[in-house]
């Protein structure tokens, strides 16, 4: 008998030293900022990655020749506080408008001068037989990510 389990959700947390409305904006607007180049679904090099700041907007990366590639939508759009995505990226790296798994970020006030930005991303089983091996990878990518972020942060404050 097979058993198989649940991949935990990914959760990350850190803290950066600018108010919750600096940190939603540099994590929604300024993703093109922070975001590794070397994470593109794209053959062109990338230009911008878009957050369209509303429910339902869409979040996409363009690239020099004009192309684009969805990587999801915004579930729920609650600056400076919260902002919820479908992450729509399958287990072969590819956009699949029927695939969703949840990546929801907050960003809670930390003393007078800082924010903590609480990431989770859940529904992990989703991916399949390839949960175990996409959690993993996820997990360091998240946390690569996040590091980058909190430099972009830091360096407009």
């Amino acid at each position: 008998m097979t058993s198989t389990t649940t991949p935990e959700p990914i959760r990350k947390s850190l803290r950066v030293g600018v108010a919750p409305r600096r940190a939603f904006e540099v994590f929604t607007a300024g993703m093109h900022r922070w975001w590794p180049v070397e994470n593109t679904l794209l053959a062109s090099p990338r230009t911008a990655i878009v957050v369209e700041p509303h429910e339902g907007g869409r979040w996409f990366e363009r690239g020099a020749d004009g192309t684009e590639c969805d990587w999801g939508r915004v579930l729920a759009w609650e600056p400076p506080t919260r902002i919820l995505l479908a992450w729509q990226i399958d287990a072969r790296w590819r956009f699949d408008p029927g695939f969703v798994t949840e990546l929801e970020v907050r960003f809670v006030p930390d003393g007078t001068d800082g924010t903590r930005v609480e990431l989770t991303h859940r529904n992990l089983e989703r991916f399949g037989e390839q949960a175990g091996a996409l959690r993993a990878a996820l997990d360091s990518g998240w946390g690569k990510g996040l590091e980058a972020f909190a430099a972009a942060a830091s360096a407009g404050a």
